[in-house]
This record gives C-alpha cells, sequence and structure tokens, in this order.
C-alpha cells in the first residue's frame, strides 16, 4: 500500500469517528448485549480516551493485533475487509458495533442492507477476538472499540504506519436496517450520490476512493 494511501485513509479514519461522535453522544444506549455469543457486555461510555483500558484491560490491544495478525496470515485480503467493517458500522449512527448485530424480535440488523449484503465479512474474525478478550477481561472491552482498533492494524498489517486509537466507544443495543440503506453508498449509487453520502459526513470525494478501493 503506497504511503499516500495510507495517510489518507488514517485521516479520513479520524475524521469519520470524530464526525460521528457527536451523533454517537446523542444517541447513547446501553452495551450491546448480543454482539458476541454470551450476552455480558462491554461499555465504557462514550468518552473516548487513550487509556481507557489501561488498568481494566491492558493486553486488549495486543489480544486484538494477534487475532487480526492471524487472519490477515490466513487471508491477506482479510485486512481490507476488517477496515470496510469499520467504515460500514460508522456510517450508521456512529461508530457503536450497530452493524455486528443479527436480527432479532426487536429491529432487523444491518447485515442484509443493500450495501451490506454479500460484500462485507470478516464478522468471525471479530467474534473470535471478542471471544478472547472476554476470556481475559469480562465485560470489558466493546465491539466498537475491536471494530476500531482492528481497522488500525489492518492498515499497519498492509504496509502502513500506525497510530494510537481513541477507545471508550459503547456498544449500540439497537441496529437500524433502514439507516444502512440510506446512509451507505450503495453499488448501485451514480457519483453525486456517493459524493453527497461521503460529505454529509464531512468526508471528501478524495476519502470516498480511498475507501472505496
Amino acid at each position: 500500500m503506497q504511503m499516500a494511501a495510507v495517510t489518507v485513509i488514517i485521516v479520513l479514519i479520524l475524521t469519520l469517528e470524530a464526525s460521528t461522535t457527536t451523533l454517537a453522544a446523542r444517541n447513547a444506549l446501553a452495551e450491546n448485549k448480543t454482539c458476541y455469543g454470551d450476552g455480558t457486555g462491554g461499555s465504557t461510555g462514550i468518552s473516548l480516551s487513550f487509556d481507557i483500558y489501561l488498568m481494566t484491560c491492558p493486553q486488549a490491544e495486543d489480544i486484538v493485533r494477534s487475532g487480526v495478525e492471524q487472519a490477515v496470515a490466513s487471508d491477506p485480503r482479510m485486512a481490507a475487509s476488517l477496515l470496510r467493517l469499520h467504515f460500514h458500522d460508522c456510517f450508521v449512527n456512529g461508530c457503536d458495533g450497530s452493524l455486528l448485530l443479527d436480527d432479532n424480535a426487536n429491529f432487523v440488523g444491518e447485515k442484509t442492507a443493500g450495501p451490506n449484503l454479500n460484500s462485507l465479512r470478516g464478522f468471525e474474525v471479530i467474534d473470535s477476538i471478542k471471544s478472547e478478550l472476554e476470556e481475559a477481561c469480562p465485560q470489558t472491552v466493546s465491539c466498537a472499540d475491536i471494530l476500531a482498533i482492528a481497522a488500525r492494524d489492518s492498515v499497519v498489517l498492509s504496509g502502513g504506519p500506525t497510530w494510537q486509537v481513541e477507545t471508550g466507544r459503547t456498544d449500540s443495543r439497537g441496529a437500524s436496517l433502514t439507516k444502512a440503506n440510506n446512509n451507505l453508498p450503495a453499488p448501485t449509487s451514480n457519483v453525486p450520490t456517493l459524493i453527497q453520502k461521503f460529505q454529509n459526513l464531512g468526508l471528501s470525494a478524495q476519502d470516498m476512493v480511498v475507501l472505496s478501493g
């Protein structure tokens, strides 16, 4: 991956997270109880910090990095897929892990939205990392933070530089198929529509090109 492209990716990830934090704060809910198997949940609030897990789960980033390394070693394309998961999660009500939720009696999840169906992959990687974190630090690390850290590690493993990831995202208890269909760029969208969807979140046409691969 060329350095200029990697730099753009880093900037746009940070811009995307910043632009969605206010929205996430307005719509903050309790922790996600269904994005992983045991139904316990990780909740750290919506105040982001570089040392949220310093005392409660100091090995959190090491566990995420190890999981991403194993996945990318097995399938190099997984690096781009994990970055894409974070991108698609942030486009719907902020970076809150709602993309990971399966359908239930209360809502239809975002996985089957047009822009996501038969497009996203890597859910099993996040599930595996979450399981390891639950063994090491039960009910501590949110799924939304796992997505953010995994996106950073994916860029690093693709040959790019690293950066610090602020953590403290609260997992959503709900998902929105409608917002996923409306907010996310679809493969059938024309160029003006695509540009507008990115501009809605403070991202440029160049950002759109980089994230779209």
